[in-house]
C-alpha cells in the first residue's frame, strides 16, 4: 500500500501536527456532559490550516465517560 505524503491545501507546506479531541453532540449528551463525538485533527505547522476527521466512538466508552464524569 502506498502511503500518501501530507501537503497543506492552503500553503503547500509538508509538515503537520496530528491530534484528536472529543466533543458533545445532541441535547442529552450536552445535559450530562457526555463527550460522544471524537475527531482527529491534522494541522499545518506553517499556516495553521486544520482538517477534521470524524472517528467512531463505542457505546462502552460513552458509558464510561458518563460514569467517570471526565
Amino acid at each position: 500500500m502506498e502511503q500518501k505524503r501530507y501537503e497543506c491545501v492552503k500553503c503547500g507546506n509538508r509538515e503537520y501536527e496530528a491530534d484528536q479531541f472529543q466533543a458533545t453532540g445532541g441535547n442529552f449528551a450536552k445535559l450530562f456532559d457526555i463527550q460522544n463525538k471524537k475527531f482527529a485533527t491534522v494541522s499545518c505547522t506553517k499556516c495553521g490550516y486544520t482538517e477534521l476527521y470524524s472517528l467512531k466512538t463505542s457505546t462502552g466508552w460513552n458509558v464510561l465517560d458518563f460514569l467517570i464524569g471526565s
